[in-house]
């Protein structure tokens, strides 16, 4: 089941809104098969792990797989969505028994995956595993158990816990913890800022220092004040607008304009992002756009880098009550990672 979940990281920021899922079968105390979710609209992890036992043992694959043990790092479904059922066809396959790490709380599977393969006379143990495969897909069940995006603050913060300097961009964290985010982008949905982060940092919130896709950008701008040429409107990623002027979409932009647009602005920008199918969203900044999301009770996770540099006056760098669960040095920046208590 560990191999599962390590497979199933492999399609992170490939399969959402589908959760990742890595599968491993086994026969004889040998893995023949494994696979993990191809990108939204492919095969799932059961399926690519199916598809390997028949492309290595050709005739003798049926024998195999009936006389072979199914490792699933989540419920296979049960409903025909961009694919056929995987319980079915691994109901049809009767191999000797089946080890789920946890349910999916999907409406159209919670406990129906199971039920077809208990019908099918085939063993069904759950649970192994079960809170590192909750935890890999904590974006999923967020979505669907909360119906908006898993929300992951960001920020880089000095020794002295300023974020940084009114009206002029200045660079806190080193090269490595910069490569890391680039990293982290390409692993979620969406990446938001407000308009003065846009304004002075003029970021492109790309992935351009690590290999993946760009995430869909979101910009906060009442106003619409940030200019065309800037480099969050260039054609490398979809930007959505979230504004109090203008409902629009023109190519790769699209502004969306919000009634009453001060009264829970978090909560419409994540229930509108939640109706379009992300399942992640990094905030970037600035310190008034992470302070608002953490004053509104919306984050699950947060990463802030420490660099051992002081400012000695500045931007102060956004206040949160939450509980660490992990520190490490990236070179000379302390990184520490917070979960919501």
């Amino acid at each position: 089941m560990q191999r599962c979940l390590e497979l199933a990281q492999m399609g992170a920021g490939s399969v959402s809104p589908n959760p990742m899922v890595g599968a491993v079968i086994v026969d004889n105390n040998q893995i023949i098969g494994e696979g993990y979710t191809s990108p939204y609209g492919g095969p799932h992890a059961e399926v690519n792990a199916v598809q390997q036992v028949l492309n290595s043992y050709g005739e003798e694959a049926g024998i195999r797989l009936a006389s072979s043990t199914f490792y699933v790092s989540l419920e296979p479904c049960a409903h025909f969505g961009k694919t056929p059922p995987c319980a079915n066809m691994i109901a049809d396959l009767k191999p000797q028994k089946v080890f789920v790490a946890c349910l999916d709380p999907y409406a159209k599977v919670n406990g129906k995956g199971i039920a077809i393969l208990r019908e099918a006379g085939i063993e069904v143990e759950v649970g192994l595993l079960e809170k590192e495969a909750i935890w890999m897909n904590r974006r999923f069940f967020t979505r669907i158990g909360q119906h908006r995006p898993y929300v992951i603050l960001k920020w880089a913060q000095s020794k002295d816990a300023f974020i940084g300097q009114k009206d002029r961009q200045i660079w806190i964290s080193n090269a490595a913890s910069q490569q890391l985010v680039h990293r982290w982008r390409a692993e979620e949905d969406a990446i938001l800022v407000g308009s003065n982060t846009a304004r002075i940092d003029n970021p492109s919130l790309t992935v351009r220092h690590w290999k993946g896709n760009n995430p869909l950008r979101v910009l906060i701008d009442r106003d619409l004040k940030i200019p065309a040429d800037a480099k969050i409107f260039d054609e490398q990623a979809h930007t959505i607008v979230f504004n109090a002027k203008k409902t629009d979409w023109q190519g790769h932009i699209k502004h969306i304009e919000l009634e009453n647009y001060s009264l829970y602005l978090p909560q419409n920008i994540l229930y509108q992002l939640y109706l379009m199918d992300v399942q992640s969203i990094i905030v970037e900044g600035g310190a008034a756009t992470l302070q608002l999301f953490i004053d509104a009770g919306l984050w699950d996770e947060a990463r802030v880098f420490q660099s051992d540099q002081r400012l000695d006056s500045g931007v102060a760098a956004p206040r949160l009550k939450g509980q660490i669960v992990d520190r490490k040095m990236i070179a000379n920046d302390l990184l520490t990672i917070y979960i919501k208590g």
